[in-house]
C-alpha cells in the first residue's frame, strides 16, 4: 500500500474529503494529465482516470483536474477508474493561456515552492524572471530562482547585481549537475510532503535537475545541442515524481511566454521593491507616470532606482490590469448568459 502522506496528503485534506458527498470512494492526486485521461496515485496504486461528464462539460477548462490536485474517484478495476470530484484548490500556478485575453491555465496545484530555472548562458533574463516570480507570489507559493550549468563561465558579480532587487523576494541558488555539491544544498532545501514545481525556459536543464535531485534517471533528457551548446527541450507535459524520503517534484514542458493572470496589479510595487518610494509619492493614488510629486520618479532620475526595473513594474502592471479587467467583463458575460439560458428554461416549462 503506498503511504499517501509522502505525496502531501494530511488532515485537512481529509476533513475535506469526509465533507464531500463521495467520502466512501478512493482518493488520489493527479501525477500526469493526459489529453483524454488523468494519472492518478492513490493507496492502491497508479490509476488511469477519465472525468465524468458533469466534470467535463460543466467546468472550464482552467477548473478541470491539474497536475497536483487531489481527486476522489470511483475505481472499476486494478488500474482504472472515473474521476467524480476533486477537492478545494489551494497554491495554484496559473499563467495567462497564450493566444487569449482573459483565460488561465493551471500549471499545478498544492504547490509549495517554485523553482523558477534558468541558465547562466543567453537563456538568462532577469526580466523573465521577475515575470515568474510575480505570479509565483500571487499564488502565495514560495518563489526559489535557481541559476543552473553554474560550471558555464560567467560573471558572478554582474548576475547578482542584476537579481539584487528580487533577492529579498526569493532566495538565489547556482547550480549544475557537473557540481554534485550544488544539487546536494538544493535537495537539503526540499521538506519531506513539500511539493516543488519547476518552471522555466526550454533547454534549461529542468529535467536534468529533477533527474539529479532524486539521483536516478526518472525523466527523459536530451542531448547537449553540437551546435549551439544548449540542451535540448524534453518535456512535453507535467509530469510528479517522488523524491526518495523526501519531498514531490513536478517537471513543466518549457514556456516561450508566460502571460500574467493576477488580479492585484497594486501588489507589484512590493514585489520589485518599489512600494518604499511610492509611499513618499505626494498623492496616494500616484500612477508613477508623470504626476508631480512622485518620488518613484524622481528615484529613477536621480539613478536610485533602475530604470530597468521601473520600466519592468509598469509593463507588468498595464498586463495585469488589462487581464483582471477582461477577466471581470468575461465573468459578467458569463453571468448573464446563464440568466439568459435559466429563463429560457423557465419558459420551456410554463408551456
Amino acid at each position: 500500500m503506498i503511504d499517501l502522506n509522502t505525496y502531501g496528503w494530511n488532515d485537512k485534506l481529509n476533513q475535506l474529503k469526509q465533507e464531500s458527498g463521495h467520502r466512501s470512494l478512493s482518493h488520489g492526486r493527479v501525477t500526469i494529465v493526459h489529453r483524454t485521461c488523468h494519472d492518478v496515485i492513490s493507496e492502491n496504486g497508479l490509476f488511469q482516470c477519465e472525468l465524468t461528464g458533469n466534470m467535463m462539460f460543466g467546468k472550464s477548462d482552467f477548473e478541470l483536474p491539474c497536475v497536483g490536485d487531489w481527486v476522489i474517484f470511483q475505481s472499476f478495476d486494478e488500474s482504472k477508474g472515473i474521476i467524480v470530484d476533486m477537492l478545494p484548490r489551494e497554491r495554484t500556478l496559473y499563467r495567462k493561456k497564450s493566444g487569449t485575453v482573459a483565460d488561465k491555465q493551471a500549471i499545478a496545484s498544492y504547490v509549495d515552492k517554485a523553482f523558477i530555472v534558468q541558465s547562466l548562458d543567453d537563456n538568462f533574463n532577469v526580466r523573465r524572471a521577475e515575470r515568474f516570480m510575480v505570479q509565483i507570489l500571487e499564488a502565495n507559493i514560495k518563489p526559489v530562482l535557481v541559476l543552473n550549468k553554474a560550471d558555464l563561465g560567467f560573471d558572478r558579480q554582474k548576475i547578482e547585481e542584476q537579481v539584487k532587487h528580487i533577492a529579498c523576494q526569493m532566495p538565489i541558488v547556482f547550480t549544475s549537475i557537473q557540481q554534485p555539491q550544488t544539487i546536494s544544498r538544493l535537495r537539503e532545501s526540499i521538506v519531506d510532503g513539500e511539493t516543488v514545481v519547476f518552471v522555466g525556459s526550454s533547454g534549461v536543464g529542468k529535467s536534468s535537475l529533477v533527474n539529479a535531485l532524486c539521483e536516478k534517471s526518472v525523466l527523459q533528457t536530451s542531448e547537449i545541442s553540437q551546435s549551439t551548446g544548449k540542451g535540448r527541450h524534453t518535456s512535453t507535459r507535467r509530469e510528479m515524481v517522488l523524491m526518495d524520503g523526501s519531498g514531490v517534484l513536478i517537471d513543466t514542458p518549457g514556456v516561450r511566454e508566460f502571460g500574467l493572470a493576477i488580479d492585484d496589479a497594486d501588489s507589484l510595487a512590493e514585489m520589485l521593491e518599489i512600494s518604499d518610494y511610492a509611499k513618499l509619492c505626494r498623492f496616494k493614488d500616484c500612477e508613477h507616470i508623470s504626476e508631480p510629486g512622485c518620488a518613484v520618479l524622481e528615484a529613477v532620475n536621480n539613478g536610485t532606482l533602475d530604470r530597468k526595473v521601473y520600466e519592468s513594474y509598469l509593463k507588468l502592471k498595464r498586463e495585469a490590469r488589462h487581464f483582471s479587467t477582461s477577466e471581470h467583463e468575461k465573468r459578467k458575460k458569463d453571468k448573464s448568459f446563464s440568466k439568459l439560458i435559466d429563463e429560457v428554461k423557465k419558459r420551456k416549462a410554463n408551456f
